[in-house]
């Protein structure tokens, strides 16, 4: 008996776990991605998932008597069979008989679990009242056998709370009870409590806090047997894993949770888990792979909740690949899966979800211009959906679902063009937002209303509403948002376009002028949207620490220097030019995101094709009429010889040293360098007189990366850095591991790393790495062996070179990738190529670029001029694909 009664409480555990993770990742992956965005994902909700198996939780053997152990059974089996309405008169009459004996103890044991029962129903008002009389009836006494059933109501009414939206009540109530289980000698119980307080914070977007209390939680119950509750702590670290960008760490864990599920034989747990993983192949991009684990939730869950959430997660999918016909036949299932959940957040958001993917359908149906039977439902139908969701919201007390739901039904209404309701709907969401502490919905609301008022020709309101968005986003840089995997998700449909088009509504001046101080706030703005696209990369917030103003640098330190931001808008590329003590310059060309992007790619296609050469001259022209001609005579009068760009979007991409004037090449006129941003960490020249380098060098690719191809060249490469006077330590081919290189890194002051091997640079933190003959170190991994070196080492690496990689083929965002691994390396400047090229002639750029280097009194972007100019006179070597690929980045002087 005790046996089952421990079973049926760590289904109740799982219950008020799970509970948490669907208020994660329904809220996040589906609050943050209104309606206009890209499709999202629907996070595992234990919370009423659970509940559909969990038997009568938490019934100490004293604490019913045998006269009452057939109501109890009775009242259990109904719950399990999913008649909780009756289960609930049950119940009802066994609190009646324990109140008649005056036995408070069993009253206060039975009112908990009809609690429980109350919340499957949707009957909050009861479930409150239940839990309540329960807690008071066990307050005060001190009995050592009440403790436990005190802890237990506490578990049930954290899971009350957070099912209610009341997340900052939730995790202050599990952490009472995991005082009261330490104060018992229950460890079981404070694993418990440490879950479900991980999932509370997770719900508050502290994602990496949830992480660590996780894997702190899982240690603790590897030694354990099998258990529900240790199949719930592997899958709540799985997918707070999965939000924190580890996906393979994070499928592994789900794996394991999947095991036990399996091995329990407790088909809500897999159910769970196979959402989980479902989740996790979706972010990854495996979609078929996602797919499957998504027809399989549905095939094994009992659970009507997971069962939805699974089908709203394959809707979503279907639709985001076109696969429209396929969409509509699971409409019909979807919806008839949400008539039987009784209201809840989770409920609220899966209809929102709902909503949001029928709008996406009827968006792509008629782009295609295709008859769908039956038809989707039309603006009206989906408008009452959304209202019924508000008003649900409403009735719970859930003002964080109410917000989301008022902004999802002003989305509705403004793609209605009703731009006065949208707007009242809008203003009314964004009071609950702000009242209930929901920053990540405040800004989406924001950034409607920004919308909205500039429709309506209320420039500077909607100037004053995109400034809140994008302060908002800003605020919640260092903690929310930078490991937000809703908004990480379809970064580029939900918070890049905040930032995008608050500069457009900026530089829109009526009579063309702009003064210094919008210029430079859309400066400042692009910036902190490539900060964040950083961030987004990582998941984690980077360029932290102090950092100088390039235009200090320009005007101080560097006068010969301008620098140059383009930026790519829908219907114009925009160009601010900082000339040294002048102004800010700004000027535009009228052509479309669609043409400048074809031209880039275009160009960039070509650039790695040595008998190109024509083309890209003329290519290229035109890209230098829009970036450099209009100051052309400014930069000549100025006497500026090194141009620093802050690159946007597919412009990153390219060389800018192969811009065409119709005379010559850009860097035949000037050195060039490229910025992450505004700021230069430690803007200070190279100390050449003292240079040593660490070299790492692999002539032959380890065996499962044979495809690429050998690098015999590079045993040159090394010696020419040497003799061109740098004071250098090799690791060469099998000498050159992870270990070894973070051995060599962390030990000796090296100002200069080198590293000869095969790299690619993608807009994915997990395909951006460089190969050692032990296999690839990852952008992460590279990252922290570098970081490491400043707990032993005074001395900064001032440059890095990343020799023989490249950025990965097609992927229009792999320069991000080259600039995120720039930044996080720690190191002042680093020098890369953005394709390979045959390693001879990487060997004598290497060389000429060291031999530069060591003269002394040249700067970093001078030294690569001069080498790319060497490259150019080569008679081999003269086209673009071989000299035109190399960029630095940071630190030029």
């Amino acid at each position: 008996m005790s046996k089952n009664r421990g079973f049926w409480a760590n289904f109740g555990v799982v219950r008020r776990k799970t509970n948490k993770l669907l208020h994660l990742f329904l809220y996040f992956f589906i609050t943050v991605l209104c309606i206009i965005g890209s499709p999202v994902l629907a996070q595992v909700s234990s919370t009423n998932k659970a509940l559909s198996q969990l038997m009568i939780a938490y019934a100490p053997p004293q604490a019913i008597a045998s006269t009452s152990i057939s109501l109890f059974q009775q009242g259990k089996v109904l719950y399990d069979t999913g008649n909780f309405a009756a289960a609930v008169q049950i119940l009802q009459q066994a609190a009646a008989e324990y109140r008649q004996q005056g036995d408070n103890l069993k009253l206060a044991t039975t009112l908990s679990n009809l609690s429980l029962a109350y919340q499957q129903l949707g009957a909050w008002t009861e479930a409150q009242q239940a839990i309540t009389d329960s807690l008071n009836l066990l307050r005060g006494q001190t009995h050592s056998q009440n403790l436990p059933v005190f802890a237990q109501s506490l578990d049930i009414q954290g899971r009350l709370q957070l099912a209610m939206g009341q997340t900052e009540a939730a995790l202050a109530t599990w952490q009472q009870t995991a005082a009261i289980y330490k104060q018992t000698n229950n460890y079981n119980g404070v694993v418990r409590s440490q879950i479900n307080q991980a999932q509370a914070w997770r719900t508050q977007g502290f994602y990496r806090r949830a992480v660590d209390i996780l894997e702190a939680a899982t240690k603790q119950l590897a030694s354990q047997p099998d258990s529900r509750e240790k199949a719930l702590g592997w899958r709540s670290l799985g997918d707070a894993l999965l939000v924190s960008g580890d996906l393979e760490i994070s499928e592994n864990a789900l794996q394991q949770s999947l095991k036990i599920a399996q091995r329990l034989k407790s088909d809500a747990d897999i159910g769970a888990s196979l959402l989980s993983l479902a989740n996790n192949a979706r972010t990854g991009q495996k979609k078929q792979k996602a797919i499957n684990y998504y027809q399989q939730t549905f095939q094994i869950s009992p659970l009507p909740l997971t069962k939805v959430q699974a089908q709203i997660n394959h809707l979503s999918l279907l639709i985001e690949d076109q696969q429209l016909t396929q969409a509509q036949g699971l409409i019909p299932s979807i919806q008839s899966q949400l008539t039987q959940l009784p209201p809840s957040r989770a409920s609220i958001y899966a209809q929102i979800h709902l909503a949001q993917s029928l709008m996406k359908l009827s968006i792509r149906n008629g782009e295609q211009e295709s008859a769908i039977s039956p038809p989707v439902p039309n603006p009206h139908h989906l408008a009452k959906l959304l209202a019924t969701t508000v008003q649900q919201s409403r009735n719970l007390g859930d003002q964080r679902a109410e917000a989301y739901a008022l902004l999802s039904l002003g989305s509705l209404y403004e793609q209605m063009n009703q731009l006065s309701d949208a707007q009242d709907l809008t203003q009314q969401g964004l009071i609950l937002a702000q009242t209930s502490h929901a920053p990540e919905i405040a800004y989406r609301l924001q950034w409607q209303l920004g919308r909205l008022l500039r429709a309506q020709k209320d420039i500077p309101g909607a100037i004053a509403a995109y400034d809140t968005a994008v302060d908002i986003l800003n605020s919640l840089r260092n903690d929310l948002v930078a490991i937000n995997q809703d908004v990480q998700f379809n970064f580029r449909d939900s918070v890049e376009p905040v930032y995008r088009q608050s500069v457009d509504l900026l530089l829109q001046s009526p009579d063309g002028t702009l003064n210094d101080s919008t210029l430079n706030k859309v400066r400042q703005r692009i910036e902190t949207l490539q900060l964040a696209e950083l961030d987004n990369f990582f998941r984690e917030a980077c360029l932290q620490g102090n950092v100088v103003s390039l235009d200090q640098v320009v005007d101080q330190d560097n006068v010969n220097a301008a620098i140059f931001y383009p930026i790519i808008l829908p219907e114009q590329i925009h160009v601010i030019a900082k000339i040294p003590h002048q102004s800010l310059r700004h000027y535009s060309t009228n052509i479309s995101q669609t043409e400048v992007e074809q031209a880039l790619n275009k160009l960039r296609y070509q650039l790695v094709n040595p008998s190109a050469t024509n083309a890209i001259k003329k290519q290229s022209q035109q890209v230098y009429k829009w970036l450099i001609q209009p100051v052309e005579s400014e930069l000549s009068a100025s006497k500026v010889n090194t141009l620093v760009f802050v690159l946007d979007g597919a412009l990153r991409n390219l060389p800018m040293a192969a811009l065409y004037d119709g005379q010559q090449f850009l860097v035949e006129k000037y050195a060039i360098a490229l910025s992450i941003g505004l700021q230069l960490q430690n803007p200070k020249p190279l100390l050449r007189q003292n240079l040593r380098a660490l070299t790492a060098g692999l002539t032959q690719p380890p065996p499962d990366y044979s495809h690429w191809s050998p690098l015999p060249a590079i045993k040159s490469e090394v010696n020419l850095i040497a003799s061109a006077g740098v004071s250098t330590t090799s690791l060469l081919d099998q000498q050159f591991t992870s270990k070894a290189l973070e051995k060599q890194v962390n030990t000796t002051p090296y100002n200069v790393v080198h590293l000869a091997t095969h790299g690619q640079f993608s807009s994915s933190a997990k395909d951006t790495f460089i190969l050692a003959a032990d296999g690839p170190i990852n952008v992460r991994q590279f990252d922290s062996i570098l970081r490491n070196r400043h707990e032993t080492q005074a001395q900064d690496v001032e440059l890095l070179v990343l020799s023989a990689c490249q950025t990965a083929s097609g992927d229009d965002h792999a320069a991000l990738g080259l600039a995120g691994a720039a930044v996080r390396a720690g190191a002042q400047s680093t020098l890369a190529s953005l394709w390979q090229i045959d390693d001879e002639s990487t060997a004598f750029f290497v060389g000429k670029f060291y031999q530069e280097l060591h003269k002394g009194n040249i700067t970093k972007a001078a030294a690569l001029r001069h080498a790319q100019l060497e490259l150019l006179q080569h008679p081999n070597y003269k086209a673009p694909s071989f000299w035109s690929t190399y960029v630095l980045i940071g630190n030029w002087l």
